[in-house]
């Protein structure tokens, strides 16, 4: 039997539930970020990929549009608002994409320091209801280093977001493996979100819609996992954790494709970027990875990745404010499930994950 798909339209609302739901990649803004970027779209330096993104939530009067742009900049009223009225509980707040990744290198490690303790001031003044991701700037992997030290010792963030790609570059770089190595040291997860797709893969998706969260975000950000994953990168650091949304951007539902052939690309000497890692690309996956739901409210869905990865490996996550959708939470909560894995996904590997007391 097919598995029904949900209505995106419904509006059922939550109801009260023996676990507390933790929504696990959750975006904000500060306003001046969202000044830098005005400069930068006014100035005619911003590539397509974050022209074609947030050029168009900051100019478009559509009423998705205008929905984003208010509640990104909001850590207070509006945000509480649509928290209780969804049944949230807590937040764990990311810096929205593409963050400080499309910035000069100067901006980019000043930006994201100012963004850090924007964060953490709306964790101190809602402590029961905020937790949080730092984010740094990949294009200085030394100063997001020491940023990720900062974090964790002066302002009690536990993970590090990054949206994906900085630039056209990616993190399978090795001079970007500072990164890695003090997100190792610190015991800090990297959360890796989705950005605009860099000029060089755009164009084929975007002529026809797909560039952003309905299939080109996926795309891109599962290839930058898999670039992580076959550079050696959990060879190198073996204790390095990290975390993909939207139900593992579909990796998990490749696997066993992606090992088979891996194993085979590898045999055949084919590319010199390709050499041999110890473990397959589903080992990597299922003991360095935590998955989030986020933007797949779907059962069949939610409960396969749970039996790939293990129970304690995958979390909730609303995607707020670009998927604030209250009846979501409700079809979750309806899930077949145990009520100590139902527990599990909405609260306690989220706390464990990001060290939520």
């Amino acid at each position: 039997m097919i598995p029904t798909l949900p209505d995106p339209a419904s509006t059922r609302r939550p109801g009260q539930v023996p676990y507390k739901r933790i929504a696990t990649e959750e975006a904000f803004a500060p306003p001046e970020m969202l000044d830098i970027y005005r400069r930068l779209l006014d100035g005619g330096d911003a590539d397509a990929g974050f022209r074609g993104l947030m050029g168009f939530y900051m100019s478009s009067p559509s009423e998705r549009a205008q929905h984003i742009m208010r509640c990104l900049t909001d850590l207070d009223a509006l945000r509480l608002q649509h928290m209780d009225e969804s049944g949230i509980d807590m937040q764990v707040l990311a810096l929205t994409s593409p963050g400080v990744q499309v910035m000069d290198k100067a901006t980019a490690v000043s930006f994201a320091r100012i963004a850090n303790d924007f964060l953490a001031d709306a964790i101190r003044r809602h402590p029961t209801r905020f937790a949080g991701m730092m984010a740094v700037a990949p294009q200085d992997p030394q100063a997001a280093a020491k940023e990720i030290e900062r974090g964790v010792t002066q302002l009690g963030l536990h993970a590090v977001v990054i949206n994906s790609h900085t630039k056209g570059e990616y993190l399978s770089d090795p001079k970007f493996w500072d990164i890695f190595a003090a997100a190792e040291a610190h015991d800090t997860p990297i959360y890796l979100h989705p950005n605009a797709l860099p000029v060089n893969m755009l164009q084929p998706f975007q002529e026809c819609g797909l560039d952003g969260a309905i299939y080109g975000f996926g795309v891109e950000t599962g290839l930058h996992a898999m670039r992580i994953i076959t550079a050696g990168v959990f060879d190198r650091f073996p204790k390095l954790r990290m975390v993909i949304g939207h139900m593992g951007e579909a990796l998990p539902f490749w696997a066993y494709r992606l090992d088979y052939m891996h194993r085979a690309t590898v045999k055949s000497n084919r590319y010199d970027s390709m050499k041999p890692i110890k473990k397959r690309p589903s080992e990597y996956l299922r003991e360095h990875f935590y998955i989030t739901n986020s933007g797949v409210a779907w059962e069949p869905a939610v409960k396969f990745t749970q039996a790939f990865m293990g129970m304690e490996r995958v979390l909730y996550a609303m995607d707020y404010p670009y998927q604030y959708a209250v009846d979501e939470v409700g079809m979750l909560d309806a899930m077949d499930l145990p009520l100590e894995d139902k527990a599990r996904f909405f609260q306690t590997n989220a706390q464990a994950v990001f060290k939520i007391a």
